[in-house]
């Protein structure tokens, strides 16, 4: 009993051993780029390593904001992933739901196109969609061209069809046997046992929106839709490149994702792992 505790004891050590450099080796440029983002502009490229915050982050935020209005494309930016991410949560829970729970002709053929589409490159679909949004329906440079056509994600319909389909049938059928309704099965018994995976869902797609760059680059042309991505993009020019600003911006871009993932972490790593129902 002694060797085994003690042989586990050792694989614990070698594990975070080899793991902590590699976390380290991750977070580093992470470090670095909270550091530049407290320098001045002529002090990222001073020979001299720097490896400690310097005290220029509210300067270099102040030239932020007066370049970009960054706060104005960061409220846009937290407002488009908000509502994107509880719309298509929404929309491929009942996606997923529809192909696990109903029978209708074509139900093989619609799930093999919806997978199929995860195989298809970004930029195949992207240039027909602006076609149809900007020119045919000239909708450019508004909230629903922001948000409305990035809704469907085929990875969200996968994930949430792999946790209903691991959920006892017997209990929804016990429930129609009641008299609840379909509607309330998917909502009160369905959706709740889903939760580390719509949590999972939530965050990947609160992500996909937050740092999506070349959609919002292409159907918001004016400053008011523009988004803290975009506005940072601009701040790389021909002549010169705002580096202290763009790490500022880099920063403040990051920290959402980090206090969301904190907050969030338990039920990601259920939902990731196991996909279904303790």
């Amino acid at each position: 009993m002694r060797s085994k505790s003690s042989r586990r004891f050792w694989r614990q050590v070698a594990i975070h051993a080899v793991m902590g450099p590699l976390a380290l080796v991750w977070l580093f440029p992470l470090w670095m780029m909270a550091v530049f983002s407290t320098m001045p502009e002529n002090g990222i490229f001073s020979p001299d390593i720097e490896l400690l915050p310097s005290d220029q982050f509210w300067i270099n935020f102040q030239a932020l904001q007066a370049e970009t209005g960054f706060l104005r494309t960061l409220f846009v930016s937290v407002m488009v992933a908000l509502v994107s991410t509880v719309l298509s949560v929404m929309l491929t829970s009942m996606a997923g739901w529809a192909l696990v729970r109903y029978r209708f002709r074509g139900k093989a053929l619609v799930t093999a196109l919806i997978f199929g589409t995860m195989t298809l490159p970004y930029f195949v679909v992207v240039v027909p969609q602006f076609i149809m949004v900007a020119r045919d329906l000239g909708l450019s440079n508004t909230w629903f061209a922001l948000i409305v056509p990035p809704l469907f994600n085929s990875l969200g319909v996968l994930f949430m069809r792999q946790a209903f389909s691991m959920m006892p049938r017997e209990l929804f059928d016990a429930a129609q046997i009641e008299g609840v309704k379909e509607w309330q099965i998917f909502t009160r018994v369905a959706l709740p046992l889903a939760k580390p995976t719509l949590a999972a869902l939530a965050i990947i797609l609160f992500l996909a929106s937050w740092n999506n760059y070349l959609w919002p680059l292409l159907i918001a042309s004016e400053p008011t839709m523009m988004t803290a991505p975009v506005a940072l993009g601009t701040l790389i020019g021909v002549n010169r490149v705002s580096w202290a600003s763009i790490m500022t911006g880099a920063v403040l871009l990051t920290l959402p994702m980090v206090i969301v993932f904190i907050f969030l972490q338990r039920f990601f790593m259920a939902g990731i792992t196991t996909g279904a129902v303790k």
